[in-house]
């Protein structure tokens, strides 16, 4: 679970739960961009979707910040948003402590049914993040139609920054937009501590990357 840190104090603010599986044979950690594509065609994906949210929600009650990321084929899996709502009732947890991210090209279902989901989240009193902002063409519909409350912007153009005057205005804009709205900014792939102060000046509020922290087991409670 890599940390996301707050630019302005450098004090990590929340941390991300990615999924990994260990190769049977060689012990390899395998990464979810080889395994998900496998689980999706062999219709296995809502199953993994709801193990990751029941590890996220055990480890809410004990007061840590955490997301889980959704695929494309939760979001109108009402079952999920249930056992959600079910799950924080139960336990008492603050809902504000767990975001939900949903990656900008993944968001590729009608607008409505984008929408339900996306209120559902809303009303349960939890975080929507939209991420990988940049690569795909829907971002600025789906910050104009949806209650995201967070963008998360993409690698290739906060690494780029540094060498590309393209590649730093579009970061900017997008946090100038962010701001309008009211929605937290993260710049991915944060690896160097030359990107640490015109990340600053430019206001985003959070960065994610090697230069913070990698990927690390960790331990869900029983």
């Amino acid at each position: 679970s890599p940390p996301i840190v707050d630019m302005a104090t450098g004090v990590p603010w929340t941390e991300e739960l990615l999924v990994r599986m260990l190769d049977p044979v060689t012990s390899r950690p395998i990464s979810a961009a080889e395994f998900v594509p496998t689980a999706e065609r062999f219709g296995l994906i809502r199953n993994l979707d709801h193990w990751v949210v029941r590890q996220a929600l055990r480890l809410v009650p004990s007061e840590r910040r955490i997301r889980a990321n959704i695929s494309a084929s939760s979001i109108g899996d009402r079952d999920l948003t249930e056992m959600i709502a079910a799950e924080l009732q139960a336990s008492g947890a603050d809902p504000s402590l767990l975001t939900f991210e949903l990656t900008e090209t993944a968001a590729t279902p009608a607008i409505e049914s984008l929408r339900d989901f996306t209120e559902r989240v809303q009303q349960l009193g939890c975080g929507l993040s939209l991420d990988d902002v940049g690569t795909g063409f829907g971002s600025l519909t789906y910050l104009r139609h949806l209650p995201f409350t967070e963008l998360k912007i993409d690698m290739q153009f906060v690494r780029g920054m540094l060498d590309s005057n393209a590649d730093a205005r579009i970061v900017e804009s997008l946090v100038v937009i962010a701001r309008g709205l009211g929605i937290r900014t993260v710049a991915e792939g944060v690896e160097t501590p030359a990107l640490i102060e015109p990340l600053r000046e430019l206001g985003v509020d959070c960065g994610q990357g090697y230069l913070f922290g990698r990927p690390a087991p960790i331990e869900i409670p029983g």
